[in-house]
Parts: structure tokens; sequence; C-alpha cells
């Protein structure tokens, strides 16, 4: 495959050499937005990886580590930010954290800019369902981690660290059906084209098919909480089966709160409740919500790990499945 250069960029986006340099290094003034739009697709299109060629040719290191995250303003990429820079900072890394905002155009923006500062490995929170967009990375022999997503057809020999989303819930339903349960109902909120809530249903419907629950999932990207309180009522209505409600991300937690107490539904006799990560909060409702732990710090930290033994040319295992906590509370 042809080596893209800023020269082919420059071409198929019908601007200077000089406008993609300045797009790569972000100087956008006098730039329109439309110039930045195109430049930034055609980029994207040309799987294009700025000083791949140079990166290999040059000796030091720039002792940088670049980081992107799927959502900066999620507590979960908060924490795997935390268990990576804990790692990394004592190591004499800089860490660069960028954020894709669940956006693939977004995310190759940033492993665009984050080439320009030569970083010597990156940790990425991965938005595409593919692998593709990501073979560029492997052409300039840059370390990388992958992290808390799986993309479908990863190679081999690609690092991943990501928890055991499938087995967790695959267990927690066999566990519900012996509690009685008859029906189990997932409430996702999947905004990137790859998430780790596709393993949790998974693992719930592979549990409930095998225990002979019903199952279904209430997916709720870019719906209202009124969109979300009308459905999930309607299934509870409609559907007196014992029922157990599982929120598979704690921001969807906060919605279903405050359905609860807007429709005055006791938990845990109208239906049960169960949530992957709150973070400690949840403690203080009642008497406490049933959670999954993902423990992300562990998953930053591991993830920091298999990078530096990379950088250094350490044998690593590529993939590592961290265990999802249960912590058991009456809310089933």
């Amino acid at each position: 495959m042809k080596n893209i250069t800023i020269a082919d960029v420059a071409k198929a986006a019908g601007v200077s050499v000089t406008t993609v340099s300045r797009y790569i290094n972000g100087n956008f003034k006098k730039m329109s937005d439309a110039t930045k739009q195109r430049v930034q697709q055609t980029i994207s299109d040309l799987n294009y990886a700025p000083k791949a060629s140079a990166r290999k040719m040059r000796q030091e290191h720039s002792h940088m580590i670049g980081v992107v995250v799927g959502d900066i303003a999620n507590v979960f990429s908060s924490l795997l930010f935390k268990g990576i820079y804990d790692v990394l900072q004592p190591a004499g890394y800089d860490v660069l954290l960028m954020n894709s905002n669940n956006s693939l155009e977004t995310e190759q923006a940033e492993l665009t800019r984050l080439f320009t500062q030569q970083v010597d490995g990156l940790i990425l929170q991965p938005n595409a369902k593919s692998f593709a967009p990501y073979e560029s990375i492997l052409t300039a022999q840059l370390p990388m981690v992958l992290v808390d997503r799986e993309t479908l057809d990863q190679p081999d020999t690609v690092a991943k660290v990501v928890s055991s989303n499938f087995d967790a819930s695959y267990h927690l339903a066999l566990e519900l059906a012996q509690k009685g349960y008859q029906r189990v109902i997932t409430v996702s909120r999947t905004l990137a084209e790859v998430s780790g809530q596709s393993k949790r249903i998974a693992g719930f419907s592979a549990g409930a098919e095998q225990s002979g629950q019903e199952f279904f999932n209430l997916e709720t990207a870019h719906q209202s909480r009124e969109w979300l309180e009308e459905h999930l009522v309607q299934q509870i209505e409609e559907h007196p089966e014992k029922t157990a409600v599982i929120s598979l991300m704690g921001p969807v937690l906060f919605d279903l709160l405050a359905i609860i107490k807007s429709d005055k539904i006791v938990i845990p006799y109208d239906f049960g409740l169960v949530s992957f990560d709150d973070w400690s909060w949840s403690q203080y409702v009642n008497n406490g919500i049933f959670l999954l732990h993902q423990q992300p710090e562990l998953m930053g930290q591991v993830a920091a790990e298999k990078l530096l033994q990379q950088i250094q040319r350490t044998p690593i295992s590529t993939a590592t499945y961290i265990p999802v906590e249960t912590i058991s509370k009456p809310s089933i």
C-alpha cells in the first residue's frame, strides 16, 4: 500500500500543503469551517498518519504518551485516565489527554494531532467497530493499547484491556433467574460504533435464553428521559412477570432513578434494579443498588503497564480481561 504523504492529502482536499500543515498543528486562524472539515475528512478517508516515517528514523523519545477517551465528561473516563496517569507519570512520561466525544471523525483528528507531537505510545478507547481506522498506527510501529472497547477484527498482536462484561452479565442473568425474575430489561445508551454495552447485552441475552427468561433491551441514545419513562413504564405495565431492570452504564442510572421517583415506583417490589457503575454514591439511595463495578482505575493501570512494556520491547500478553466486581444490595 502506498505511503500517503501530506502532499497527497493536500491534493485530494484541494488545498495547499501549508493549509494541511496548519490544520495538523491546530493553527486554524483564517481557516474556514468548510476547509477544516474538508481537510479532516480527507485525512480520515486516506488514513493519513503524519510523520509516521519520520518517527521511525528518529532515535530519541519524546517521553509523551497520548490517551484518547470516548467521553471526558463520563466519570468512567476520569477514573480510567487516573489509573493511566498514576503509572505513566512516575515512569517519567507526560500524558496528553484527548476527548473523541464518541465521534470517529473527531477521534481521527485527535490521533493525527498526537502523531504530530511524536508521542511514544497511545492508549485508545476506540470508537470504530472495525480495526481499519487504526491500521496506520501499526504501520508507524507505534506502541498501542486499546482499552474498554473491543473492535470486531482487532489483530491478535494488538494489546487490549477490557472488562469481563459478557461473563459478568451472563452469570447475573442466571442469578436473577434463581431469585425468581422471569424477565430482564437492559437499558443502554450507545453513542459510538462500538461499546462495552454490546457485550453486556449479549451476556444477559445468553443467560436469559439459558434460564428461560424473557429478555428485552431499551436503547436510549438520542432519546429523552420522557421517552425512556414512557417505554419503560409500558414494558412494566404490559408484562406482569417479575422483572429486573439493568442500567448498562452509570449515567443511565440517573435517568432511571428520576423516573422511579416521579412515578413513585418501589424497588424491588415493582421491579428489581441493577446498574453497571455508580462510583459509590448509590449506597445512599434507599438501602443501596445492586452493582456491577468495572474497576476503571485498574483497567487504566494495566493498560499503562502494557504500553510501557511495549515501549521497552518486553513481551506482553495481548489480551487482559479485568474482572467485574459484584456489589450485592437489596434492590433485587
